[in-house]
């Protein structure tokens, strides 16, 4: 089968990793495991998460080649149309957690294998190519939201680096849900798009806003850490879901955040319940995921410099 696969790892030249070609279909090798089952794949979308892998986060040398991918939707081997929740193992289970990819072959391919209970149906209002957005930028930001802000609709939320997979899902999320979003970026285009899309303000990197939020959501790390902390009201929540531009920042503001009782919450990615309520709503809402740019899989290098140049807006897509 066709697979978009990491075969090498550079943290300096990550696309230099991957390789697009044949693989061995899931089970050709080796049985697939009690209770596993296959998914012809429709459509895929990338995350950043994939080049992280082609640098090194999350896999060794050893685990090579890895087809890459976390999120798909496609058909089961009963025909129906589902969409797959990539996390595999955790709480409950004999499973160590981890996410398609880290441990298992991923998405970019015609077919993957993946446990029977991670598959969900796709709601006939969505796509193929929406669905495929929603399992890991869409459901973090889901979990980051509804599970983890504390906000009430009417509050406040800033959103810090408009553009990326995460940002955006938290823009159109945020505003059906009620809340007033800000964001900022350093790019006053992506600013501008993401007012388009639904959120009320947009602001430079680093702009001192007008008020106090009552929760931030961190997505790029070190470069913006001292900006959320000092962006929030007393008692307000920092949630954080990535580190794009580093995880060290070069003040912790710890006097601040302990003095004004503000919550530091991590959240990753969210369970198969949370994919159930975000499919949901998205099916109930008219909420859809913002794609950037939909691809062949065979083209698949291009997306990964598009993202690996910081050009998207959105989720990137390829087809199969």
């Amino acid at each position: 089968m066709f697979a978009v696969s990491a075969v090498r790892i550079s943290p300096e030249d990550p696309l230099s990793g991957l390789e697009l070609g044949e693989r061995p279909e899931p089970g050709t090798e080796a049985p697939l495991p009690p209770g596993w089952t296959t998914v012809t794949v429709k459509a895929a979308s990338l995350n950043h998460h994939d080049l992280w892998s082609l640098r090194g986060v999350g896999i060794t040398d050893k685990q090579l080649p890895m087809v890459l991918g976390c999120d798909g939707a496609g058909v089961d081997e009963d025909g129906n149309e589902v969409v797959i929740h990539s996390v595999i193992g955790g709480l409950g289970t004999d499973e160590p957690r981890s996410i398609l990819t880290e441990k298992y072959d991923g998405t970019f391919a015609q077919k993957v294998a993946v446990p029977r209970w991670n598959l969900l149906p796709k709601p006939k209002e969505l796509s193929f190519e929406e669905a495929c957005c929603l399992p890991t930028a869409w459901l973090t930001a889901y979990r980051m939201l509804f599970t983890n802000s504390g906000v009430r609709p009417g509050g406040t939320v800033l959103v810090q680096g408009a553009g990326g997979g995460v940002a955006t899902a938290l823009v159109v999320l945020g505003k059906a849900a009620g809340y007033r979003m800000w964001v900022t970026s350093r790019d006053a285009a992506k600013g501008e798009r993401a007012v388009a899309l639904g959120a009320d303000r947009a602001f430079a990197s680093g702009e001192r806003l007008p008020e106090r939020v009552d929760a931030v959501m961190e997505t790029v790390g070190a470069a913006t850490w001292s900006h959320s902390v000092h962006s929030l009201k007393a008692g307000g929540s920092l949630v954080i879901s990535g580190a794009t531009s580093g995880s060290d920042p070069s003040r912790g503001e710890l006097t601040r955040i302990f003095f004004q009782e503000m919550r530091v919450v991590g959240s990753t990615m969210g369970d198969k319940d949370e994919l159930a309520g975000l499919l949901s709503l998205c099916a109930n809402s008219g909420v859809r995921p913002v794609i950037d740019t939909v691809l062949p899989l065979d083209r698949a290098r291009e997306g990964f410099a598009r993202m690996a140049d910081g050009e998207q807006f959105g989720k990137i897509v390829f087809t199969v």
